[in-house]
């Protein structure tokens, strides 16, 4: 049980099928502990969300696309969701976390993230907060996050098979 080493995560990145995908520049996302994910898409809330225990009266949010404008784009403080450009496939004896690039908090922003379960595949999301009263400026594929895997003490029995998997996504 541990965090896995570049050279570990490197030789999933390898192997059938590749624990990550759509890397923009591996020499320059991989990192001693984990790989950094890049900005794909950003999009503004325009509705509320609903949560509940059973999922059955879950209401995701509505977002609004927001366009790079000669590759860049000019955030308000606020709340927004990101896409990555890169692919993960967990493997069933890992999890996943990410946390945000130490200089996207030094200029006022943070992401919040969610675990990446066993079994999960796609592309994922996060939540950016940017803090700084005026605002911040992000290059489309910016470097936002850095995903570090764990090692499990034991294999999970079930992997995910929720809502967001990439197969679900269709």
């Amino acid at each position: 049980m541990g965090v896995l080493s570049d050279v570990e995560i490197s030789d999933l990145v390898k192997g059938t099928p590749p624990l990550i995908e759509n890397l923009v520049d591996a020499k320059v996302q991989f990192q001693p502990a984990g790989v950094d994910l890049t900005l794909a898409e950003i999009f503004e809330f325009t509705t509320p969300g609903a949560i509940d225990f059973t999922n059955e009266e879950r209401v995701l949010s509505e977002c609004r696309k927001i366009d790079f404008k000669s590759g860049w784009v000019q955030l308000k403080t606020g709340a927004y969701k990101v896409i990555y450009n890169e692919t993960v496939r967990i493997p069933k004896d890992c999890i996943a976390l990410a946390f945000p690039r130490s200089s996207l908090l030094r200029c006022g922003a943070f992401l919040h993230c969610a675990v990446w379960d066993p079994g999960y595949e796609g592309r994922s999301e996060s939540l950016l907060i940017v803090s700084n009263s005026r605002g911040i400026k992000l290059r489309k594929n910016a470097r936002l996050a850095q995903l570090i895997l764990i090692k499990l003490s034991k294999e999970s029995k079930a992997k995910y098979s929720g809502k967001y998997l990439a197969e679900n996504l269709g």
